[in-house]
């Protein structure tokens, strides 16, 4: 299998040389040839993903994420559009200046070149990835799970039909086979692939950055607060944790734990009301059971143990955490973050302004959804990650993301004194 994925791979690096020679307005066409195409081979991408659910227990939290169907091909379809629509990234002057010797010096933006994924049963993933890496000029090797082997291999099979009617060549999308064993060899192939971004559970990003020799860039994993300040509005904080919560609780920006202002438990019950509504089970400490034994369903109501917190459920599960200040909840959140989204729902401007400064997460937001933690949300297209490092990227990973620069020194004869 190694033989053959490297040869796999040279191959890839060579197709990233020629991406790089392509006009913005081919990879527009091309993408948007690919978008109206989805429609058009609906049936066969959901028979392929039907393949891969009948293999998942419906209970699993990744179920959601597996599936496709109708509506969310036509999303696909609009986000592909959309990046489509986006400005190229590439080319573009970060600084520009002439050295007192003449020397014009210019900073640009240029492709990263061949960018691999390593991701779980996520299948929309594979559209994302391509279409980002295209845009931006990169070459892209695939890692999908083997939950999701059907669907990523007719996703697979869809973009190359395109490339190849567009005269591109099909090296531009590898997708590896679904073995484990091919995870190890991308992950060591120093010299093909020249950043590696893992999109999953924390155990597959640490994982990845523990025994990669390629650069990681680590990705997705949502261990979400937000706090109930003393000064919280009610209303506003009873439809905004709702909404984090209960929007998708599979994906990385839903709600994990609510952390709560002792001085505001006496509201908790009716704070959490929509909750109990769409079947949220609650893991609350002793302060918080109090409060909600008998206005709480009491199936969905249980006592937190130590495991519930810096828990990401990925399920209609949340714990809750009451502390007696501001500062007791900003020590909780440090402790038990993974530094993707963080939230206070507060009046007091004191407190939303210590809360903006104190809190290191790659998004920090004050009365409002965690749910907004998303590239197309913020106005960059599809996404290709949420990165929750500080090295490179930090937040939604787009086109910009998934560009460095290189400096472009023009002269005339100049020569450095001895």
């Amino acid at each position: 299998m190694q033989e053959t994925i490297i040869r796999r791979l040279e191959a890839v690096r060579q197709a990233s040389r020629q991406i790089v020679m392509l006009s913005g307005e081919t990879i527009d066409n091309l993408l948007s040839d690919l978008a109206d195409r989805i429609p058009l081979h609906r049936d066969a991408l959901l028979e392929a993903n039907r393949k891969d659910l009948e293999r998942m227990d419906p209970s699993n939290p990744m179920y959601d994420r597996l599936l496709l169907n109708e509506s969310r091909l036509d999303g696909i379809s609009g986000d592909i559009r959309n990046v489509a629509s986006l400005p190229s990234p590439l080319g573009h002057i970060i600084e520009e200046r002439t050295l007192p010797n003449g020397l014009e010096l210019r900073k640009v933006t240029v492709p990263i070149g061949v960018i691999g994924i390593i991701y779980e049963a996520r299948p929309n993933v594979t559209f994302d990835v391509f279409t980002l890496c295209l845009k931006s000029g990169n070459a892209t090797v695939l890692k999908g799970g083997s939950d999701a082997m059907y669907s990523n291999i007719a996703i697979a099979d869809l973009i190359h039909r395109v490339l190849r009617d567009h005269s591109i060549s099909t090296d531009t999308l590898y997708l590896l086979p679904a073995e484990r064993e091919a995870a190890g060899i991308m992950m060591n192939a120093v010299g093909h692939i020249d950043m590696i971004i893992p999109r999953g559970s924390q155990k597959l990003i640490d994982f990845v950055r523990d025994n990669a020799r390629v650069p990681v860039i680590e990705t997705g994993a949502g261990i979400v607060h937000t706090y109930f300040d003393r000064s919280g509005e009610l209303d506003l904080g009873k439809k905004v944790i709702c909404n984090a919560k209960t929007r998708r609780p599979s994906v990385c920006n839903a709600l994990d734990t609510l952390v709560i202002h002792r001085d505001r438990l006496g509201d908790l019950a009716h704070l959490l009301d929509p909750l109990g509504e769409k079947n949220v089970v609650l893991y609350a400490d002793e302060e918080a059971y109090a409060a909600l034994k008998g206005f709480y369903p009491e199936t969905l109501l249980h006592r937190a143990e130590p495991e519930h917190y810096g828990t990401e459920f990925l399920s209609l599960k949340m714990s809750i955490k009451t502390v007696s200040s501001l500062e007791e909840a900003l020590e909780h959140i440090d402790r038990y973050s993974s530094k993707h989204s963080e939230a206070i729902i507060a009046a007091d401007p004191a407190a939303k302004e210590t809360f903006l400064k104190r809190v290191d997460a790659a998004v920090v937001y004050t009365n409002t959804s965690t749910a907004f933690t998303d590239g197309a949300q913020f106005g960059l297209g599809a996404e290709i990650g949420i990165s929750t490092q500080k090295l490179h990227a930090r937040g939604p990973m787009a086109l910009r993301e998934l560009t460095t620069y290189k400096w472009l020194i023009e002269g005339e004869g100049q020569i450095r004194p001895q």
